[in-house]
C-alpha cells in the first residue's frame, strides 16, 4: 500500500509542477494574446497588398466610406475611392502608433499621432497601422524608444488606448470619467 501512495503522491506533485510553470510566448505572441483578450480586433499583414485588402474588408465590412486620416504617410493604403478627412470628428479614425506594448496589450500613442487632441475627443472607431518592429515588452521600454527616436523634438500627450470593448467600466480610479475604449483595428504589418 506504501507503494500506491508514494505513486499517487509522485503523480500529484508532477501534476502540480506542470500547471505552475507559466508559458513564455515570443514578444509579437504576448502582445497578440493580451489585445485579443481585451477585445481588439487583429490583421496580420506580410506585404502591402495585404494591408490594402485588409483596410478594404474592414471598410466594406463597416460600411465605413471616409475615414480620419491622422497620418499622410498612410495614404499610399488608400484607394482613390476611399475619403479622407484630418477635421470631422465622427470619422472612424485611420493612423500610425508610436509603439504595441506586450504586457498589456496596449497601443501607446504621442502628439506625433493625436497631435494636442486626447483619445477621448476622437470617434468610437479607430484603424491603427503598426508594424512588428514596433512591439515593445512594456510601457517603459515605449517610454525610452520615443525618447530615443525623437532626441531633439521630444513629443507631448503621451497616451495609450488600453480598452477595446466600448462602453467597457473601468474600477481604476485613476481614469474615473476618461474612458478611451475603442473599437479598434490593428494592421500588423511583419517587417522583421
Amino acid at each position: 500500500m506504501n507503494f500506491l501512495k508514494k505513486l499517487l503522491y509522485r503523480q500529484s506533485f508532477e501534476d502540480e509542477q506542470t500547471m505552475n510553470k507559466e508559458v513564455s510566448l515570443s514578444l509579437d505572441d504576448l502582445f497578440v494574446h493580451n489585445f485579443l483578450s481585451k477585445g481588439g480586433k487583429f490583421l496580420y499583414c506580410s506585404n502591402t497588398e495585404e494591408v490594402i485588402s485588409n483596410l478594404k474588408s474592414i471598410l466594406v465590412e463597416n460600411n465605413w466610406e471616409q475615414l480620419r486620416l491622422l497620418d499622410l504617410s498612410l495614404l499610399k493604403y488608400l484607394d482613390k475611392e476611399t475619403k479622407t478627412s484630418e477635421i470631422d470628428q465622427a470619422l472612424p479614425v485611420f493612423t500610425s502608433c508610436e509603439h504595441l506594448i506586450a504586457d498589456k496589450g496596449d497601443i501607446l500613442f504621442s502628439s506625433n499621432q493625436l497631435k494636442s487632441k486626447k483619445i477621448t475627443e476622437f470617434s468610437e472607431n479607430f484603424i491603427i497601422y503598426a508594424s512588428t518592429s514596433q512591439i515593445v515588452n512594456d510601457t517603459g521600454q515605449g517610454l525610452t524608444g520615443i525618447k530615443t527616436s525623437s532626441k531633439k523634438n521630444l513629443p507631448t500627450n503621451i497616451s495609450a488606448i488600453k480598452n477595446y470593448t466600448l462602453k467597457k467600466s473601468d474600477d481604476n480610479f485613476l481614469n474615473y470619467g476618461n474612458s478611451n475604449s475603442k473599437n479598434l483595428y490593428l494592421l500588423l504589418f511583419e517587417d522583421l
